[in-house]
């Protein structure tokens, strides 16, 4: 079998899902393949995902494709754009209905070689602070965010694109006005 198939079979979590409020079984949603153009480094799935199977199918995904200038049909296109979370399942809720935390064993086990497998991409969006600290180090999302010309045009890191996130994007409308327009141009130029 290989890395996909091993991804996708995986089943290192499945005592830690039974045990949460949701008591769900996992389903990983593995979103690449080789010679991706750009990498989508997020968090996890949520539980629209976890049911569709597909990335970002839920209100986040499309404040995400709006942010990259783009559409469903290159979005899903995994020749393209992979979409590798920090964890590939959904990691349940806790009891008062909050996100738990993607477990660490499932970037501990399968990041590093789906990043030999995707081998070098052109674009790379961090979205979040779990995939920000594992691609550039522990900080803070704000700053990294802030400091998007250090690393652009060939890594953007990004806050989540949940509504959550409504207040920080009204709290810094430079990101609107400076960041997103670059994001959509290099996101143009890393598919052509």
């Amino acid at each position: 079998m290989g890395l996909i198939s091993d991804i996708e079979n995986c089943r290192l979590c499945a005592d830690r899902f039974a045990a949460t409020a949701t008591a769900h079984a996992p389903r990983p949603v593995v979103w690449f393949q080789p010679d991706a153009r750009i990498l989508i480094a997020g968090q996890a799935p949520g539980m629209r995902v976890h049911k569709s199977g597909r990335p970002f199918t839920d209100p986040s995904g499309d404040r995400l494709r709006d942010w990259m200038g783009i559409d469903e049909a290159v979005f899903y296109d995994k020749s393209r754009i992979a979409i590798v979370p920090m964890g590939f399942c959904f990691p349940g809720y806790t009891a008062k209905g909050a996100d738990l935390p993607p477990p660490a064993i499932c970037a501990k086990t399968w990041r590093t070689d789906v990043m030999e497998m995707l081998g070098e991409v052109r674009l790379t969006l961090l979205v979040g602070g779990l995939a920000q600290n594992w691609h550039m180090g522990k900080g803070s999302v704000t700053a990294r965010v802030a400091d998007w010309q250090s690393t652009a045009p060939r890594v953007f890191p990004l806050p989540h694109p949940s509504w959550r996130n409504t207040g920080w994007l009204k709290k810094h409308p430079w990101f609107e006005k400076t960041l997103l327009p670059e994001l959509r141009h290099a996101v143009t130029e890393a598919l052509t």
